[in-house]
């Protein structure tokens, strides 16, 4: 594959922890990882060895919940690269504690990444993949926004935001070639217990039920990112081989907005894509089963 074949992929949170894995196995499937996390040191390390397996990555050393920052990031990839096809936000900040434990700035931080990281580069390279008619936003959400526990208040909060950011995009972006998923695991050895181990106390006894996994084995972002079949009328699409439980919800007919004013006129006046399921909210949990 040349170089102006590859699909570009945008990965957030790359530094480490499940951003950097899916950043490797997206540039040894052939795609160009465009790697963006605050720490410059290890984004050039990463690059460096995916450069060095033949791989293309691009280094954006940023704080992606800064919103100026992403666009002119934004407009470095689109020069250099052009449209991504997928848009993994990986970025994500936070403790666990109870809410009066929990300092302002921590709050601000926690909100800051996942919901304004994603929101910022979702919106950044919106106009781009909506021109292209193509491309799918992938969300690292976590459970705590299906099923709070005591003593992640602003934590869960946040990743509330995150999921109602996808929730919405999935409202948004019906009959525009582009979709969202959002992406939920269990423990993951990815050294965010390392880094807070007085988060670890507040673990929900549920937790004891779920394998630990490590950032390389949490593949399932990398099977969202390849094409699917199309599912049968009145279904869900098949579950990745990586999943062992998916939570979905499915729509019938013609979505209210997708002919909204706001859209390209193009998009508004094409007809509805499918019969059958039109929208996919993509709830995918790994793994729930040893």
């Amino acid at each position: 594959m040349s170089p102006s074949e590859r699909r570009v992929a945008v990965v957030t949170g790359a530094s480490s922890g499940i951003g950097e894995a899916t950043a490797r196995l997206l540039a040894a499937d052939g795609w160009r990882v465009v790697l963006v996390a605050r720490r410059a040191e290890p984004l050039h390390g990463l690059a460096d060895d995916i450069g060095a397996a033949g791989g293309e990555a691009m280094v954006e050393a940023l704080d992606a919940a800064d919103g100026l920052a992403v666009d002119a990031m934004a407009e470095r990839v689109f020069s250099q690269w052009g449209s991504p096809s997928l848009v993994v936000n990986s970025a994500g900040a936070g403790v666990w504690r109870f809410l009066e434990e929990t300092a302002p700035a921590q709050i601000v931080e926690m909100i800051g990444a996942p919901y304004l990281a994603a929101a910022n580069t979702c919106r950044a390279f919106m106009a781009g993949m909506l021109a292209a008619g193509r491309g799918h936003f992938i969300h690292i959400g976590s459970p705590a926004s299906l099923m709070p526990w005591p003593g992640a208040t602003a934590y869960t909060a946040s990743r509330w935001a995150l999921r109602g950011l996808h929730e919405a995009l999935c409202m948004d972006l019906v009959g525009t070639g582009l979709t969202s998923s959002l992406v939920y695991f269990g423990e993951v050895s990815s050294g965010y217990f390392e880094a807070n181990p007085d988060s670890r106390q507040y673990i929900p006894a549920i937790g004891r039920w779920v394998p630990l996994s490590t950032p390389e084995s949490c593949e399932l972002c990398r099977s969202r990112s390849r094409s699917r079949p199309a599912a049968p009328a009145g279904r869900l699409p098949p579950v990745p081989a990586a999943a062992d439980v998916v939570v979905g919800q499915a729509l019938t007919g013609a979505h209210p907005l997708a002919h909204h004013p706001h859209r390209p006129k193009a998009l508004r006046d094409r007809p509805p894509a499918r019969t059958g399921p039109i929208l996919d909210t993509g709830y995918w949990i790994h793994p729930l089963a040893p």
